[in-house]
């Protein structure tokens, strides 16, 4: 195998990566708005002679190399959050500037530099003959992942009928090779109350303050800890053994669950009256062990919930946003926790490939090294498409991507062009360094799994 002329080939590709991905950059596309960056990136894949480059109803681009029967993906997602606050960049987030090292600009790391490594590792697959017998490749620039994560391959899998080997999830990893990530559901809690005239609140019922009790109590489920005494058992339970029995081990992996409010409303019939209704919207991070039921049935216990049990409704979110291309795709807000084992034939794949060019360390332009001095082998703090990929469906996913979590959706984002150049050589080798013979059936160490509706 000629690793030195894979990672040559990645080398001199990085100006034309660089401004691929400041073409995409450029073009805002927040998520079901991603239509110009689909195009732009159909438009690359044509240039590079993919074998075919198409746009499923959903919006989403399909590049395809090779003509065997299995599949190996790499998935990436187009789309990205918004600037937030101008003030706080200090350049352009749709024009920005390149140095020698770095690229600036919204999407950097998250994550449309992935979708220009794989799309270029699959240009080095094809010139080098490194795309096995029997293979295709699959390049994914995948749509709505910032709304609702994974629903593009909830579409993928059910309607567009592609199930790979395995896919490689091309977000920012800090240049490690990721196996497994915590899963998150978005819960609403919903308070009923009675308005009455504000200069005698007593002759009403406030839904504030009865979220003010609940919203006490959402924190207390975050931040305490899990003693004997304590009333309302902190999420780090989980990471206990008397807790967690079978995963507490998994749970230490991943790190512990979360839980935070992070929207409220209200109704009230003006500004002079009690408010009638209030509702919260809380982020729950889920660990291994926790599962649907578990975490809705944990805000129904609290106390505060309890107490107000008549008044209260603890629910879970259903997406139904249209995409870019208008189609409506409904999924509970939902996205299963998934981790595999280190052994699995995919993981090492992607390891091997990296060790084979790169060593067994992680590697990094100088700038990027202060938070990569950890193992190879690790995992994702935030979530990917691999909440369904994996998660709903069971395909094995595995991460390596350019630039890192840290910038993915704060101010004055970047990403290192010698990421991109490292992550297209891994790529382009990982096929090859593939051992079939090796799968299992159980490379799943955790899958949280279930669903309520019928994408399954």
């Amino acid at each position: 195998m000629d690793y030195e002329g894979v990672k040559k080939a990645a080398q001199s590709y990085i100006p034309d990566m660089t401004k691929f991905l400041r073409d995409l950059i450029a073009i805002p596309s927040e998520s079901c708005e991603e239509e110009g960056v689909v195009k732009r990136t159909i438009e690359e894949m044509k240039k590079l002679g993919f074998d075919k480059a198409e746009i499923d109803p959903q919006g989403n681009a399909l590049g395809w190399m090779g003509t065997g029967d299995k599949i190996i993906a790499f998935d990436g997602h187009i789309d990205t959050v918004g600037i937030g606050n101008i003030a706080n960049w200090e350049q352009d987030p749709y024009k920005g500037y390149e140095t020698d090292e770095i690229i600036y600009g919204r999407g950097g790391s998250d994550q449309e530099g992935g979708v220009v490594s794989a799309v270029y590792g699959a240009k080095i697959m094809k010139d080098l003959g490194l795309i096995p017998e029997g293979y295709k490749i699959l390049v994914v620039a995948s749509v709505q992942e910032e709304d609702c994560d994974g629903l593009c391959w909830q579409y993928i899998y059910n309607e567009d009928k592609v199930v790979p080997e395995f896919v490689v999830s091309t977000e920012p990893t800090d240049g490690g090779v990721y196996r497994g990530h915590r899963g998150r559901m978005e819960i609403r809690v919903d308070v009923k109350g009675i308005s009455c005239h504000g200069s005698a609140p007593e002759r009403g019922d406030n839904a504030i303050y009865k979220m003010a009790d609940i919203l006490e109590d959402v924190r207390a489920l975050n931040e305490n800890d899990a003693a004997d005494s304590t009333e309302i058992k902190g999420l780090v339970k989980m990471l206990d053994a008397k807790y967690n029995p079978e995963h507490w081990e998994d749970a230490r992996f991943l790190g512990r669950g979360t839980i935070t409010a992070s929207q409220i409303f209200y109704t009230s019939p003006s500004r002079c009256a009690v408010a009638d209704s209030c509702a919260v919207s809380l982020d729950r991070r889920m660990t291994a062990g926790e599962t649907w039921d578990s975490c809705l049935e944990e805000i129904r216990n609290l106390p505060s919930c309890k107490k107000y049990a008549k008044d209260v409704k603890v629910s879970m979110y259903m997406y139904d946003r249209p995409s870019w291309t208008g189609l409506v795709y409904e999924t509970e807000c939902y996205f299963p926790t998934w981790i595999n084992k280190e052994t699995a034939a995919h993981v090492q794949a992607v390891a091997d490939a990296h060790k084979a060019l790169f060593g067994d360390q992680r590697i990094g332009a100088p700038s990027a090294m202060d938070k990569r001095h950890r193992p190879l082998i690790d995992k994702w703090t935030f979530s990917t498409n691999g909440v369904s990929i994996q998660g709903r469906y069971g395909i094995p996913c595995v991460g390596f991507g350019p630039g890192a979590e840290s910038q993915a959706h704060a101010p004055n984002e970047i990403t290192w062009k010698q990421d991109l150049a490292t992550c297209a050589a891994v790529y382009a080798l990982t096929p090859a360094m593939y051992k079939s013979e090796n799968k299992t059936d159980d490379v799943c160490q955790f899958r949280a799994g279930k669903t309520n509706n019928n994408i399954r």
